[in-house]
C-alpha cells in the first residue's frame, strides 16, 4: 500500500535506494519496524534509504541526539528532505560493526544532485552490548560538501 510523503507517493515496490536489492526485502522491513539492523553497515544503508524516502521517524529513532530538541530535529530533517535529492550510495569500507560487535565505522559516499557527501560514520549499540540496537552516533570527519547526515 502506498505511503504519502509530502507531494510524492512512495511504495515498497522497486529497487532499494541503498542498492542492496528490492526495497520490500532490503530496507523496507527496517523502516516498517519488522526487522532491526544486524550490522552497522545495514543501519547505514537503511538510514540512507530513509533520507531518500522521507522516513522521518526512522531517522529520529536511529540517531540519539539528546542535546537537540526533537521539534528542531524534525524541522532539520524536513528541510533536508526538501533540499537534497539523493542519487546513490557506495559503501567504501567498514571497520567492525558486525553482528557480535558493539561499535563500528562505515566509510561511505552518497551522491546527490550537487555533488558527493563523503563521511566516516560512527555506529554503536544502544545498550553497549552485542544485542542492543545499532544507532548512528556521529561523523568522525566533517562532510566535504556541506551536507550533514542528521
Amino acid at each position: 500500500m502506498p505511503k504519502g510523503k509530502g507531494f510524492a507517493v512512495m511504495t515498497d515496490q522497486g529497487s532499494c535506494p541503498c542498492g542492496g536489492g528490492a526495497y520490500l526485502t532490503c530496507c523496507g522491513p527496517l523502516h516498517r519496524g519488522d526487522q532491526r539492523a544486524e550490522t552497522a553497515e545495514q543501519l547505514m544503508r537503511s538510514r540512507y534509504s530513509a533520507f531518500v524516502k522521507g522516513e522521518l521517524e526512522y531517522l529520529l529513532a536511529t540517531h540519539p541526539e539528546t542535546d537537540v530538541p526533537e521539534a528542531e530535529r524534525r524541522q532539520q530533517l524536513r528541510r533536508s528532505f526538501r533540499a537534497t535529492r539523493w542519487m546513490g550510495l557506495r559503501i567504501v569500507s567498514c571497520t567492525d560493526g558486525g553482528v557480535g560487535d558493539v561499535a563500528g565505522t562505515v566509510v561511505f559516499e552518497a551522491r546527490h544532485r550537487e555533488g558527493v557527501l563523503r563521511e566516516t560514520s560512527f555506529f554503536q549499540r544502544s545498550d553497549g552490548s552485542s544485542d542492543g540496537d545499532w544507532q548512528y552516533i556521529k561523523p568522525l570527519d566533517p562532510p566535504l560538501q556541506g551536507h550533514d547526515i542528521v
